[in-house]
């Protein structure tokens, strides 16, 4: 059903987008004849959520900053730029990969954009390494927010608006 955003299978190379994963989880949303790339999609998602998915996020920045650990705009340039806090690694019109890497844990998103109208879906796909306690404790603490905050986020994505 077109706009309705549901946990898929993750059909991502783990290996070669994050070697290592310990966590890693998809979302799907069927768009109709919606016409996205793939940075349009995440565009849509990272900067056209729900208001409060940015307040979380300040938040999660004012928590985080001091155990030396990254916020918004931080980190080594972004070959392909930022879309918000994330900075793109790879793209073509039909995948963006985003994500960092961090003294904690290291972080992969994955959007994929496939099919043609009237059954064009995109795919978004979460992947986390851990490198310590830290890390661990991190992901458990974001885990009850993470799967409501991609679900509300990918939502934008057909109808970009706020």
């Amino acid at each position: 059903m077109i706009g309705t955003v549901r946990e898929v299978t993750p059909e991502v190379d783990a290996d070669a987008v994050l070697a290592g994963a310990q966590f890693i989880d998809a979302f799907r949303v069927e768009i109709g004849a919606t016409t996205v790339n793939a940075r349009e999609a995440c565009t849509r998602m990272v900067l056209h959520g729900p208001r409060w998915i940015d307040a979380l996020t300040r938040l999660r920045n004012i928590l985080v900053s001091p155990f030396g650990l990254k916020t918004s705009g931080e980190g080594a340039p972004a070959p392909h730029g930022l879309i918000g806090l994330f900075p793109v690694i790879s793209e073509t019109p039909e995948q963006l990969v985003a994500g960092f890497n961090d003294s904690h844990l290291d972080f992969r998103i994955v959007v994929d954009v496939a099919g043609d109208a009237p059954s064009r879906r995109v795919t978004s796909t979460t992947l986390v390494r851990t490198h310590n306690l830290l890390g661990r404790t991190y992901l458990a603490l974001i885990m009850p927010f993470h799967k409501l905050v991609v679900r509300s986020m990918m939502g934008c994505i057909a109808e970009p608006t706020r």
